[in-house]
């Protein structure tokens, strides 16, 4: 079976791990850098100081195409990149395909607040002249790797800040079309908040070129069961779920859930740097440890069991997250390396975090062994077998210092911030206060599931926070090029009792 390629770490390693933990703590020991030219060095205003920098709205994209046969792709000019983070020193190539052959640029910005602009403009890259590239055979286990000739190899400069950017790339020739690539610059300094992108679950959903994601296995279109590759060497193709906004093409789900929560940190000047899950994977826990916060945004799904252990050991050694996501670690995967060799670039499913529940809505769930640990105990509640619905966000706890500022009194609402998927069945951790609470409907009325929103108490006097929504950042801000999803319920946009939670939460945070 797939699940016999893993090994559970014991009980006695991870206690071992947190003595070392503990003693990094105390005696003061911050991450080491492990990148050339990272810096490593304290600058709480680091994001302040890049957002006061010229912004431009040229980073979003102004025409694009989706190939009607495959559903998915842009084959005009498409493309995507030799890993998912990389570090200042670190190269990261650029592979483009043209189809038929064009020349074309690439564009590189960095997205943040930018005075309400967005982005801010790094380089500019070419005319290189395009050539289609060879879409890759169906592999074992219906894997997708694509082998492309790199269109262009950069450096990353010393002075690129941690964040999420993106290659605007533009055909020359007819037809003059755009997509993105999009990569992670990641850092080693110490920092407020880790901002922890979901890419394993945006490559997860990602179909390109056609009905090739991990909820395709040849038979069903939402298959949810072992056996199936995917690889992050292609192109990420058009979003397949919720809304349709092929303007986002090529940047997995970053625009649509992720980027209202990191514009807003940015426009009010966090201290915050980001990291790719495969980084949460990859990386020693004391690199999580050199920030005070940790933050899970948006739809956060595909866990795998060294992501969970690192995650429940460094709040065991006084981390506080902030689960602004929901579904989140609901799926077990397993990272290997591309067949080049490159760690961390092929997953496949090969289980789901938590108890079987009777009502779910996938049959192929059933395939799995279900021999993991329950996701409630790291981050507070669980998805359920009635995962997706909508509802709004209602107070349970008035007095909870959640809602300090809010005025919200119990039972009032924000107006349909919970979708589309969410968390139930909290956790019996000591402590543990579900803030927020209701029922969730199927867009008709119809009662669907019962999301807890929760907080409990780490043993440093931590905390975690689960807001139970993929859609927390819409309550947060709307930047420009957003689209506001609809299932079940609408999200109603920026609202000040959602953003004052938010405060409440990072402000605790800082404080611990």
């Amino acid at each position: 079976m797939a699940s016999d390629r893993h090994e559970e770490p014991s009980r006695r390693d991870v206690l071992k791990g947190l003595a070392a933990l503990e003693a990094l703590r105390l005696t003061g020991c911050a991450a080491p850098a492990t990148g050339g030219g990272s810096p490593s060095a304290r600058d709480a205003d680091r994001i302040r100081k890049e957002n006061a920098r010229q912004g431009t709205r040229d980073w979003m994209l102004t025409s694009t195409r989706v190939d009607p046969a495959t559903k998915y792709r842009c084959p005009w000019v498409e493309g995507y990149c030799s890993a998912a983070s990389v570090r200042a020193g670190d190269k990261l190539s650029v592979f483009v395909s043209t189809d038929p052959p064009s020349p074309f640029t690439i564009d590189v910005y960095r997205t943040g607040y930018y005075d309400g602009h967005g982005g801010r403009h790094l380089t500019s890259l070419g005319p290189f002249k395009g050539t289609k590239q060879p879409d890759p055979p169906v592999g074992p286990r219906r894997l997708r790797e694509c082998k492309w000739e790199p269109a262009a190899t950069i450096t990353i400069p010393k002075d690129w800040v941690s964040g999420v950017y993106v290659g605007k790339l533009t055909r020359h020739e007819e037809p003059t079309l755009q997509s993105y690539v999009i990569f992670i610059v990641r850092d080693d300094r110490p920092a407020d908040f880790v901002f922890q992108c979901s890419d394993t679950t945006w490559q997860s959903y990602n179909r390109w070129p056609s009905q090739f994601s991990l909820y395709d296995d040849g038979k069903t279109n939402w298959y949810w069961g072992p056996g199936v590759d995917i690889s992050f060497d292609r192109p990420y193709g058009k979003y397949c779920q919720i809304l349709e906004q092929p303007l986002s093409i090529g940047s997995g789900e970053w625009f649509l859930w992720e980027f209202p929560f990191a514009y807003w940190l940015e426009r009010h000047g966090y201290d915050v740097t980001y990291v790719s899950n495969t980084d949460t994977h990859a990386d020693p826990v004391r690199s999580l440890l050199r920030a005070k916060g940790f933050l899970s945004v948006g739809h956060d799904e595909y866990y795998t069991i060294e992501m969970f252990e690192k995650l429940r050991a460094a709040i065991l050694a006084g981390l506080n997250v902030g689960f602004f996501s929901g579904n989140t670690c609901c799926g077990r995967i397993d990272l290997r390396p591309s067949s080049d060799g490159r760690p961390n670039r092929i997953f496949d499913r090969v289980d789901r975090f938590g108890p079987r529940d009777e009502k779910e809505r996938f049959n192929s769930l059933f395939q799995l062994p279900h021999a993991s640990p329950n996701e409630n105990t790291l981050i507070g509640a669980r998805s359920t077998g009635e995962v997706t619905g909508g509802a709004d966000w209602v107070c349970n706890l008035p007095d909870h210092w959640v809602f300090d500022g809010t005025g919200m009194k119990k039972g009032d609402g924000i107006g349909g911030l919970v979708g589309w998927e969410w968390h139930g069945d909290p956790a019996d951790i000591p402590g543990l206060q579900v803030v927020a609470t209701a029922m969730t409907t199927d867009g008709r009325g119809n009662p669907h599931g019962h999301y807890t929103a929760t907080v409990y108490p780490g043993p440093k006097k931590n905390v975690v926070f689960n807001a139970s929504t993929c859609w927390w950042g819409d309550g947060l801000s709307e930047p420009p090029g957003y689209m506001r999803p609809t299932a079940y319920t609408t999200p109603k946009g920026p609202d000040p009792r959602a953003q004052r939670i938010t405060r409440n939460v990072l402000e605790r945070m800082l404080k611990t």
